[in-house]
């Protein structure tokens, strides 16, 4: 008999309801407390010693509970409060500026070949006007030429008004000024 009253957990549940809510100050907490004790009680019933003082370990273990629960609390706060400093200083979404650049650079690689070349050399490389005219076997008259007209079809891709360019492999047609078409 003098066993069975020392067992007795069920006759243990006001002390441990009553440390809980002194613990919690929160009767759902409390209880939540109390439940979680009786879990790791039965999962660690092997360290209960025979003859120990079933009392004082299950009010041990619902301290040690509520620590647990505490220390939680606070590493998830603390968890949150980081990520709200990161979430502020982050930096808004590139997508905008990666398609307007995909969409440059496939302006920019749809010019002809010898536009193309110049602005790459003069722009790009940062080449002066008479090293890249040099660079490309071209007169330097030539080389500013190329350099307008490729400027010119940027800017009405970037207006929106695209510039006429002659067909591939066509000439495109001269007026005649002051003479005859013969």
């Amino acid at each position: 008999m003098n066993d069975a009253k020392r067992m007795d957990v069920i006759g243990l549940l006001g002390p441990l309801r009553r440390y809980a809510r002194s613990l919690a100050r929160d009767e759902s907490q409390a209880e939540d407390l109390v439940q979680d004790t009786l879990v790791r009680a039965y999962e660690q019933r092997s360290s209960f010693r025979p003859g120990g003082n079933l009392r004082g370990w299950l009010l041990s273990i619902l301290h040690n509970t509520f620590i647990d629960h505490r220390r939680r609390h606070v590493a998830e706060f603390r968890r949150l409060e980081q990520v709200a400093a990161v979430a502020e200083t982050a930096a808004p979404p590139d997508q905008e500026s990666r398609v307007r650049l995909q969409q440059v650079q496939a302006a920019f690689v749809s010019l002809p070949d010898e536009q193309r070349a110049a602005l790459h050399l003069v722009a790009i490389e940062g080449l002066s006007y008479p090293e890249a005219a040099t660079a490309l076997k071209i007169p330097v008259g030539t080389l500013m030429s190329r350099l307008g007209r490729a400027r010119a079809t940027l800017r009405g891709f970037e207006s929106g008004t695209e510039v006429s360019r002659p067909s591939e492999g066509k000439r495109p047609s001269l007026r005649t000024v002051g003479g005859s078409d013969v």
